[in-house]
């Protein structure tokens, strides 16, 4: 017998024990025992066991039963304290606790518990602690990250395909944009030596994104240094580089020194007197400031009310300035006291390779001498002279100015400073 919901009407209804124990709020009224096994005699008819008692109806309730298989017409059911009945079971306890489903996040999204299909929600979790764990590495493997890249594409495309988030396609294509552009910046980082295509890899400093930058850069000397001098430009070249971002830098006399061994006072002097550079001092307090009271100077056009002329951001200011100061300082520079002229060359070629160490695009046959002129500040017919310098110094090898153009090689000592095309 059970009630409805409002407790007020009752119905009664003939069900099992398991039944019965599994409906809340029901009470039972009466339990039929199970039947005795039928004895079958020799002609294979059924009969009670002999001396078995009929079973007899208990005092003030009956039950009948539709199965008429179990018992005959006229027989009472048997006692209802004959059998053990399951205690009923409330609401609650009849369903088992569930374990909790495993949770993740990804993107700063936490993946839905309910998201289906079941397989893609835990493809995201995974793909969310593979992340974690890619960033807590202390070294980076870039081929693992744009992996990483490619699963976390194709899953977000799967899930915008069951939910129909706009954002989360757009997440899948910014996954697979960094897929590609890091596997771009390992190829750009990696290159064969010269000559040389079974040979080893070469990592280097550029990748092609920032000898892009270096060569905006370079282009930008050429066209604001205030005199057409070697010195002028490669001092213009370096302190753009330090003040590229805020139009502020930080210098020591050591740095001006290392950078232009002779000339370095007359330079700065030129700046200072064009306007280009404004100092805290003199230009003799500049050269004698020492690291730990370095000289604060500011580049007026690179000043953040001025219109930005560079797009990059600090770190690839950083990665652009160091590349310059490693290829004017080039030991074999320093070693045989080459010229800003013939510094600013070595930049220029290293600007301007292909992945190989080639000179100039692959469609074209080297670079044209008369843009080389202009950036190092001096005639067309003085590069070959220059070029013939840094074939010395084992910068160049093939190196030649035939019909207007420069042609060349970078060394295998010099091919990680190479900027790609």
């Amino acid at each position: 017998m059970c009630a409805d919901r409002a407790g007020r009407l009752w119905r009664i209804a003939e069900m099992c024990a398991r039944c019965a124990a599994a409906t809340p709020d029901c009470r039972v009224l009466d339990t039929a025992a199970s039947p005795p096994a039928p004895v079958p005699d020799a002609a294979g008819t059924r009969h009670r066991a002999e001396g078995e008692p009929a079973a007899s109806a208990p005092a003030g309730t009956t039950a009948l039963f539709s199965d008429p298989a179990a018992f005959s017409a006229g027989e009472a059911a048997p006692d209802a304290g004959s059998a053990s009945v399951p205690a009923a079971r409330t609401a609650t306890s009849a369903t088992a606790p569930r374990r909790p489903k495993r949770w993740g996040k990804i993107a700063q999204r936490i993946v839905p518990y309910d998201l289906q299909p079941d397989v893609l929600r835990l493809e995201l979790i995974e793909l969310g602690d593979a992340f974690r764990a890619y960033q807590s590495n202390p070294e980076p493997d870039q081929t693992l990250l744009a992996d990483l890249h490619d699963r976390k594409a194709r899953a977000f495309s799967s899930w915008a395909d069951v939910t129909g988030n706009a954002s989360l396609r757009h997440e899948a294509k910014r996954a697979a944009g960094a897929a590609q552009a890091t596997r771009d910046m390992h190829a750009n980082r990696l290159g064969l030596p010269a000559g040389d295509p079974d040979g080893p890899a070469v990592e280097r400093l550029l990748t092609r994104n920032h000898a892009a930058h270096a060569r905006t850069v370079l282009a930008y000397v050429q066209a604001h240094a205030p005199h057409h001098e070697p010195d002028v430009h490669l001092l213009v070249l370096l302190l753009t580089l330090r003040a590229a971002r805020d139009g502020t830098g930080n210098i020591t006399g050591q740095d001006i020194t290392g950078w232009l061994p002779d000339g370095a006072e007359q330079a700065l002097e030129q700046l200072v007197a064009a306007g280009w550079l404004r100092l805290p001092g003199s230009t003799a307090e500049a050269l004698a400031s020492r690291p730990e009271d370095f000289t604060t100077f500011t580049v007026p056009n690179l000043l953040p009310e001025q219109p930005r002329p560079f797009p990059f951001g600090k770190t690839t200011r950083a990665k652009i300035s160091g590349w310059a100061q490693k290829a004017v300082g080039d030991r074999k520079f320093r070693k045989k006291k080459l010229s800003a002229a013939t510094r600013l060359l070595a930049l220029y070629t290293a600007a301007h390779t292909q992945s190989g160490g080639r000179l100039g695009h692959p469609d074209d046959d080297g670079l044209a001498l008369a843009e080389v002129a202009a950036f190092c500040a001096m005639a067309p017919e003085e590069v070959a002279e220059h070029a013939a310098l840094l074939a010395d110094a084992d910068w160049l090898t093939d190196a030649g100015t035939a019909d207007g153009r420069l042609r060349g090689q970078l060394t295998e000592r010099v091919l990680p400073l190479g900027g790609p095309l």
